[in-house]
């Protein structure tokens, strides 16, 4: 398996990356709504008396130390809530234990990667015929200092192979064990093109909303689109 301490590691430079989210899921107001923690654990409080979906909306924040949520930046919902709101099945370099905030160095390469995802697990779907979904495109601004590259790594090694992640889920779980911010690694559904995944929301200083794409699909994902200005 490859190993963490042989990887170069960023200086800290400020990038820009792009992500998507499926818009049926809402920014979290609260994490927006605060300027730091104190102000979070007391407004957190007082709505938990009266909103008894608030748990659903916020997800599991034991998962993430309150230190680790950069409130105060715009779009701090978005750098959270992959922290949050775990996806069991895992990703990449999770192996549902843990979130990873995933960003692309463009929106056509994080646009390459949500299809194939979409059309896997939508072709899972039972008698699924036709559907349509739309997503927010994001744009998040953050940080790379500590992060490793592994974008020296070829495409051969099992860390990115295209179905299987168990090298890969044992290659995240040391990034995160060993307090790394991210890695950034190559696009294994856009050839040439790279992403990073942050192990922590603490590096990104803004996310804001740019356009929305549509994704139909009619037996596969017969065509993207983007159906709204950035």
């Amino acid at each position: 398996m490859v190993k963490l301490a042989g990887l170069p590691v960023s200086a800290g430079e400020t990038l820009l990356a792009y992500r998507l989210v499926n818009s049926k899921f809402p920014p979290i107001a609260m994490f927006d709504d605060v300027a730091d923690a104190d102000e979070f654990e007391t407004l957190y409080e007082i709505q938990a008396l009266t909103n008894p979906r608030l748990k659903n909306e916020v997800g599991q924040l034991e998962l993430i130390p309150r230190s680790e949520i950069p409130f105060g930046i715009t779009g701090c919902s978005y750098a959270t809530a992959p922290f949050t709101h775990v996806n069991p099945a895992g990703s990449r370099f999770s192996d549902g234990s843990f979130g990873v905030l995933y960003l692309a160095d463009t929106m056509e390469t994080a646009l390459a990667e949500v299809q194939h995802h979409q059309a896997l697990y939508w072709s899972g779907v039972r008698d699924l015929r036709y559907e349509r979904f739309v997503f927010r495109g994001l744009s998040c601004s953050f940080v790379d200092k500590g992060m490793q590259d592994a974008t020296g790594i070829a495409l051969t090694d099992p860390i990115y192979a295209p179905d299987d992640y168990s090298d890969s889920h044992r290659f995240g779980r040391s990034i995160k064990q060993a307090g790394s911010p991210g890695l950034r690694y190559h696009s294994v559904r856009r050839q040439g093109s790279h992403c990073w995944a942050l192990m922590t929301p603490r590096p990104v200083l803004s996310i804001i909303q740019t356009a929305h794409y549509e994704m139909v699909w009619n037996k596969q994902i017969t065509s993207v689109s983007q159906i709204t200005e950035a």
